[in-house]
């Protein structure tokens, strides 16, 4: 599978590279203060990672002084599993060097079925700040080495967390998985009950 870099023209049709912010700051203590696991591990929220002067000041400006939520997403990972959005974009900071496997949302199928052979990858490497926009389809990066990925994960406060009982009005809600999240999973990808199995196609595997 053809792995293109975050930088490249046609990336612009999943997101964008965020510039300006000093990240510094940010990446230090995602080394000091997070695990990184032989599996995936996500945490919506840490208060810690909140509190610091660059994630207040993309509270302001790239979510337009909406709450947020600072948190990540580490380990090791090397298969597609699942593909989520949300309804608002999401900020990546690429604390190691790691690969996103991304789709279109418009390429979701009448019955909300995914063909997989539509997947992209991209490298972000480290330090990068990137918008993933809320039309593209992702899930748990992939590590470009033994020795895993960290990834900080901005979104609206609440996003991700858990759920309260839904009423399925429009076919859609069926892939309600978590508050803001859709998901479409994979028959290998090792879902909690309850996913919606719709990735048609081989499990990606980098």
């Amino acid at each position: 599978m053809e792995i293109r870099k975050v930088t490249d023209p046609s990336f612009a049709e999943y997101g964008k590279v965020v510039t300006g912010y000093d990240v510094s700051e940010l990446l230090e203590a995602m080394k000091e203060k997070t695990p990184l696991p032989d599996d995936v591990v996500y945490v919506p929220s840490v208060k810690e990672l909140e509190e610091l002067a660059v994630s207040k000041q993309m509270q302001k400006n790239l979510y337009g002084q909406l709450p947020i939520q600072v948190g990540y997403c580490n380990g090791h990972n090397r298969k597609l599993n699942a593909l989520e959005y949300h309804r608002n974009s999401e900020i990546n900071v690429a604390v190691t060097d790691l690969v996103l496997l991304i789709g279109r949302q418009q390429d979701i199928e009448a019955d909300y079925t995914y063909d997989t052979s539509k997947v992209a990858a991209y490298l972000v490497p480290a330090g990068t700040v990137i918008e993933v926009y809320a039309t593209t389809l992702h899930y748990a990066p992939c590590h470009t080495e033994e020795g895993g990925f960290r990834c900080v994960v901005i979104l609206p406060a609440g996003t991700n967390t858990d759920l309260d009982p839904v009423d399925e009005v429009f076919a859609e809600d069926k892939l309600l998985f978590a508050k803001n999240k859709w998901l479409i999973g994979h028959a290998e990808g090792g879902l909690d009950a309850g996913a919606f199995i719709g990735l048609k196609g081989e499990n990606i595997t980098l």
